[in-house]
């Protein structure tokens, strides 16, 4: 996929644990990771929403764009 979630950086920039952010965020701790692994398939605009407002920051800072050559070198 194209789009690298960049969550883990942003909760080490916020000093915030998986715990304390799935509290404000109301998600479970099992989604939560998913996200911070960059395994997720898809996003609520909700939940990104959420995840903004407890780490302070713009959905740029959590998605990021990878052209697919990139990509194909991570795999």
């Amino acid at each position: 996929m194209s789009i690298r979630i960049n969550l883990d950086v942003e909760m080490a920039k916020q000093k915030k644990g998986l715990t304390e952010l799935a509290g404000e965020v109301d998600i479970t701790l099992a989604n939560l990771s998913i996200l911070k692994n960059n395994k997720a398939k898809a996003v609520r605009l909700s939940t990104l929403n959420a995840i903004c407002k407890a780490l302070h920051c713009q959905p740029g800072d959590i998605l990021e764009y990878v052209p697919d050559e990139e990509n194909k070198e991570e795999n």
